[in-house]
């Protein structure tokens, strides 16, 4: 067979690229902390495992005395790639998930307690309250439902977000709201910022439900949309994003909608359930009610 003289076009099928990609990285983190009688946080101890050495976005932003972190490097024979928002997408969820269980721990409303944790940084509270205030934090919610938060800083950028979820006893949770504040500084473009922020929960979302990658006897296992599911129309919930216009510095807005999506999830569905997920996807299986 001769090939002509003239460029050729090759693309991967959606079968080969699934299976012959560079991943998102395998990364787990162990928290310990200690709080005071009135239940605010004396320390906070995370440990966790990475790829390429200590990550800053590790480093909390809440008040906390004592803080010590520890990073374990850990090779993988799995490529590893960049990934919507690198490193943020998963220390988010470690941090947020974490201090959602110190919350409960000290008998608290967890946005009550980002709100003590936060009191020196009005900029943080400001977004932060803004997304609670949009997302009727606190009203009533049918039985099965529940709100979650999560607050994020990240490209220098601010992002609180509530995630309202419903959970069936014999169906997987479903993601009904996601109110979103966000302070990127000025705003050169608000509708181009607004439209990167709900691109950035979508991907987020289907992540944190869908996107898990499994290997057997060397070989990626997923092929194609119906074995790696991501958000469809249908199940895509209501995204509110609400502009906070300050005159700090221009921040990000194309990866910062990503980092806050899981925990606010898993936030959610300990609210209505109160069972705890410590792991990602959600939909790994059938979560009843605790």
């Amino acid at each position: 067979m001769a090939v002509p003289d003239v460029p050729v076009k090759l693309i991967f099928t959606r079968e080969e690229d699934t299976q012959h990609d560079y991943y998102r990285p395998s990364v787990t983190s162990r928290f310990r902390g200690a709080l005071d009688a009135e239940g605010a946080p004396l320390a906070w101890v995370n440990d966790y495992t990475t790829l390429d050495g200590a990550d800053d976005e590790a480093h909390i932003l809440y008040r906390v005395p004592h803080q010590a972190y520890g990073a374990v490097k850990v090779a993988s024979p799995v490529p590893a790639g960049a990934w919507r928002s690198v490193e943020y997408s998963w220390h988010a969820f470690f941090v947020e998930s974490f201090i959602d269980e110190l919350a409960n721990e000290a008998r608290r409303d967890p946005l009550e307690y980002r709100r003590m944790l936060l009191s020196d940084k009005p900029r943080h509270l400001a977004v932060l309250n803004l997304a609670a205030a949009k997302a009727g934090w606190g009203a009533p919610l049918a039985a099965g439902c529940g709100r979650g938060i999560a607050l994020v800083e990240c490209f220098g950028t601010i992002v609180a977000q509530v995630a309202e979820v419903e959970v069936g006893t014999s169906s997987p949770p479903r993601v009904r709201r996601i109110t979103c504040a966000v302070d990127c500084g000025v705003v050169v473009n608000p509708d181009g910022l607004r439209a990167q922020v709900q691109g950035g929960i979508v991907f987020g979302l289907s992540a944190a439900l869908y996107g898990a990658i499994t290997l057997e006897r060397g070989a990626v296992v997923q092929q194609n949309f119906p074995d790696y599911p991501v958000i469809r129309l249908a199940d895509c919930p209501d995204i509110d994003v609400h502009i906070i216009e300050s005159n700090s510095t221009i921040g990000g807005g194309g990866e910062v909608g990503v980092p806050a999506v899981a925990p606010a999830v898993v936030n959610a569905i300990f609210a209505a359930t109160g069972v705890r997920l410590r792991e990602l996807p959600v939909v790994s299986g059938v979560i009843t009610q605790g």
